[in-house]
């Protein structure tokens, strides 16, 4: 753990014998709820490996690389569409090609 966690750490132990010595004001309450979410918060982020310093660095690349990732999918839906309209078109021009018999034209 890091100072900053070992002073946080120190910090809510404080405030929970505070708060179990005197009684429970509002003030006191709503900084051991802060001050313990903050922990629970640095030791989610601690269990997933992201508590150093390259966290925001690998943060961002995630970040970039999902961006990237729907940005291709997007482009290849765009593409399978265009192909499909071709597709269609093509066969609306030949069903309408065999139906006015313009068969005969290139044959």
């Amino acid at each position: 753990m890091t100072n900053l966690a070992l002073s946080a750490e120190a910090l809510l132990a404080s405030l929970m014998a505070q708060a179990e010595g005197r009684g429970v004001d509002l003030v006191t309450l709503r900084a051991l709820a802060e001050e313990s979410s903050q922990a629970g918060a640095r030791r989610a982020l601690a269990s997933l490996g992201l508590d150093d310093e390259r966290a925001r660095r690998d943060m961002d690349e995630l970040r970039e690389l999902l961006s990237a990732w729907r940005d291709a999918k997007r482009t290849a839906w765009r593409a399978v569409v265009s192909w499909l309209v071709r597709i269609a078109l093509a066969a609306l021009l030949i069903g309408i090609a065999v139906r006015l018999r313009l068969t005969d034209l290139i044959s």
